[in-house]
């Protein structure tokens, strides 16, 4: 590696061409990054007393030299982001100086000859400076005309910043300030230099890469450029479109639960010690080293399809982009429950991606695979209920596959489940019904998507035309603040009644009238248009038949709705027995 002090412009003078690796995000710069740039270069154009302004590392290795041309080659490791937003100040103020015939000792000839051309080239040599496959034609119009088809990308947006303060500027201070612009030039040899490990350690300006962009730039960057190029085109890029905008976000927890479902098959202290450090560590580190034993082309190339391949699982899976209704529908539910505050959920991933590759793989049919996932939502909904703690499960879902017979999937997984105790346990249908009934489920001021999920369920079990929950409110049957009427009617324990449940599930429904039903009395909550008894959702039919409503009413209630709730958060059916 060498590194050295140059001035920007001298280091951009010469016949050479900066290639941007296709892996490499996109143009990524905002108008405030411009405008702070913009300042700078300004003040130090127009202060004597600023003899340099420093921009900068540039980091690049030489990839070769074209024979014909003899434009010199170079990827561009780090500093695409500068570099770029330079290309777009220079070109927009070469059209100033030429649009205000100004003379201020250099023209647009000599600054894109110099700066933005390799002027004697053709084609795709004939520029300095070649983005990734999403912005290259994008930065190509610009430079050229000045403008482009794709008014949506930053590169269109900042040229235009520039042309506008060009327009009020004085245009030699700012061609001073550019000329002030100091880089370190940072060289890597090829073959000698780990340009993954100098760019990590590198304090660079501009916008921080993500663990996505860090795990990706790690696989690719260290390859040959023909295999770089057919590991992104035929693995990475899919993947890319695959997640949308979700791949900054979520990517590298694909990547935690897929390297946890590796572990499946190692001795379980191995699973324990591993899985802790994949939920403790940054993801980036364990990738690293996960990846550092694939270093023949070949192995490389068949981890990176299999990344991709289960890729494909977890976006149907976490993304909710199944084809499958009735699968969607399991998955959706997962979901659900996930959006409760305090309730991750995220440890059940690796899990249900091994489940749904053996589904793939047909080891596994469609509805064996539903109880499945039934099964594990269950799990998870009556330990909620139950205020069992939620530590460790990230491991037991990491061991949990290899319980399962796959020639006996759903009864083996029962039978897992049986024999885990303590912490970790699947509540029995005792444990879940005192939980059940007397657990607050409404939570006020919050959102309540717990209580939404519950309600959602109980009313639409077994229906052929499911509601639209989202239609209709939550409904306290007692009111959370009682008139005398209400009082009267609940006897003289009215307060202990009213703390012990109003937020439970045997006072909870749904309405589209909550603002009309308010704290009425309930005979009128009952009877009015738009009551009870003028709905046709299951939830109210023991509302609609009672003929008061207090403590006996409110316990009869939640017992009936238990005897529902049984049917969809099933049980393991397996008696208890030694733990996992």
């Amino acid at each position: 590696m060498k590194a050295r002090e140059a001035n920007l412009l001298k280091f951009l003078e010469g016949t050479k061409q900066f290639q941007v690796p296709i892996f490499q995000r996109r143009y990524s710069w905002k108008k405030e990054d411009c405008e702070k740039l913009w300042n700078d270069v300004l003040s130090a154009g127009q202060n004597e007393d600023i003899p340099s302004y420093f921009l900068g590392s540039i980091v690049s290795m030489q990839h070769g030299i074209d024979h014909i041309s003899g434009v010199t080659r170079l990827v561009l490791i780090d500093g695409q982001q500068r570099l770029t937003t330079l290309s777009l100040l220079l070109s927009a103020l070469g059209r100033a100086i030429e649009a205000e015939n100004v003379d201020i000792c250099v023209d647009r000839r000599r600054l894109e000859r110099d700066y933005l051309f390799n002027d004697r080239e053709e084609g795709e040599l004939r520029y300095k400076q070649l983005l990734t496959k999403h912005d290259k034609e994008t930065l190509i119009q610009l430079l050229e005309e000045g403008r482009a088809s794709d008014n949506t990308s930053l590169l269109v947006t900042n040229y235009r910043f520039f042309a506008n303060q060009l327009k009020h500027a004085d245009l030699q201070a700012v061609y001073k300030g550019i000329q002030k612009l100091e880089i370190v030039d940072i060289a890597l040899k090829r073959n000698y230099d780990d340009p993954q490990l100098i760019f990590e350690s590198l304090n660079f300006k501009g916008v921080k890469l993500s663990p996505a962009d860090l795990i990706r730039n790690h696989v690719l960057m260290k390859q040959e450029l023909d295999f770089q190029n057919r590991l992104y085109e035929t693995y990475w890029y899919p993947m890319e479109q695959r997640f949308g905008k979700e791949y900054t976000k979520r990517f590298h927890h694909f990547i935690r639960d897929y390297l946890t479902l590796k572990l499946i098959g190692l001795d379980t202290f191995s699973q324990w010690v591993l899985v802790n450090r994949l939920f403790t560590e940054p993801i980036y580190e364990s990738f690293k080293e996960y990846v550092n034993n694939k270093k023949h082309p070949e192995v490389l190339e068949e981890t990176i399809a299999e990344i991709d391949h289960y890729s494909e699982h977890y976006v149907r899976i976490v993304l909710l982009k199944e084809e499958d209704s009735d699968i969607q529908t399991c998955f959706e539910a997962i979901q659900v429950l996930g959006d409760s505050p305090g309730l991750n959920i995220e440890f059940v991933c690796p899990f249900l991606l091994a489940v749904y590759e053996d589904y793939m793989q047909k080891k596994i049919e469609k509805a064996e695979m539903i109880e499945v996932i039934r099964l594990i939502e269950s799990y998870i909904f009556r330990r909620v209920i139950c205020g069992v703690t939620p530590r460790y499960l990230n491991r037991l879902f990491a061991v949990l596959m290899a319980y399962v017979d796959k020639s006996n999937y759903l009864q083996s997984l029962k039978a897992a489940f049986s024999r885990v105790n303590d912490s970790a346990r699947f509540p029995s249908d005792r444990e879940f019904k005192q939980g059940f009934l007397t657990k607050d489920i409404y939570k006020p001021e919050t959102p309540n998507y717990l209580c939404n999920y519950l309600l959602r369920k109980l009313e639409n079990y077994e229906s052929k035309e499911p509601v639209r929950v989202e239609d209709y409110t939550i409904e306290h049957v007692m009111p959370q603040k009682l008139s005398k009427k209400w009082e009267e009617d609940l006897g003289d324990n009215h307060e202990e009644v009213h703390t012990k449940y109003l937020h439970t599930i045997g006072n909870l429904t749904l309405t589209k009238d909550n603002s009309k039903l308010s704290n009425r009395p309930f005979k009128e909550k009952r009877d009015i248009p738009g009551g009870f008894r003028d709905t046709p959702l299951c939830l109210n039919q023991s509302l609609a038949q009672a003929e008061r409503w207090d403590e006996t009413a409110i316990e009869k209630r939640a017992e009936e709705l238990f005897q529902t709730a049984l049917k969809i958060w099933i049980d393991t059916g397996v008696p208890d027995t030694s733990s996992v």
